[in-house]
């Protein structure tokens, strides 16, 4: 299965929290699965940390991208296609990381792994549990 993890997902997945319910930790772990990480939740983590509303163990310039790469997670980029799909979306959400994160998912064919029901007013597939 490929999944695009949302912002939150990959934190507590990065930081083995125990609100990532075991069913989503089992589904990014599994062998089968290709895991993506939106450049947008990375500018999201950065723009947090800079605010001192996220404290994270890891430099994102210097230690997150091998942090990423040693859990075998893609970092998807922002594509113009991404941009245009956002662009067309209904406002069911204002948050435009949230709002990305639901264009790369119908644009990738991606599965979003996200406890946030609001992307449920989207054309994207969510999992949670």
């Amino acid at each position: 299965m490929r999944y695009l993890l949302d912002t939150h997902c990959l934190l507590w997945f990065l930081q083995g929290a125990r609100e990532l319910p075991a069913g989503v930790a089992r589904r990014i772990e599994a062998a089968s699965a290709a895991n993506h990480v939106s450049m947008a939740s990375v500018w999201e983590m950065a723009i947090k940390v800079g605010l001192g509303k996220l404290e994270v163990p890891y430099s994102i310039g210097r230690d997150l991208p091998s942090l990423l790469a040693g859990n075998g997670f893609v970092v998807l980029p922002l594509a113009f296609e991404h941009l245009q799909v956002v662009a067309e979306l209904p406002r069911h959400h204002r948050d435009p990381f949230d709002r990305l994160l639901v264009a790369q998912a119908r644009c990738e064919a991606l599965v979003l792994l996200s406890r946030d029901p609001v992307f449920d007013a989207y054309a994207v597939r969510r999992e949670w549990a």
